[in-house]
């Protein structure tokens, strides 16, 4: 398997922590040295080991946010 570049540009947040140390986690990442998107999943303490994610662009969250806002919390 091709091994993937990412730089973590921006930390945005952490959604929630594991009691193993892993976080999921929203991110600015460049991938491969593209233009980063927001990027949502699990990263272990050290950020050298990742879980499967999904990866966004702006235009994608910004319609993500408009879904969200129209649930009933």
């Amino acid at each position: 398997m091709a091994k993937v570049n990412y730089e973590i540009v921006k930390q945005i947040g952490v959604v929630s922590k594991s009691k193993t140390g892993w976080t999921k986690e929203l991110n600015l990442v460049s991938w491969n040295d593209r233009d980063p998107k927001y990027d949502l999943r699990d990263w272990a303490p050290d950020h050298e080991k990742m879980g499967k994610g999904i990866t966004l662009s702006k235009e994608e969250v910004d319609a993500l946010i408009k879904i969200l806002n129209q649930l009933d919390a």
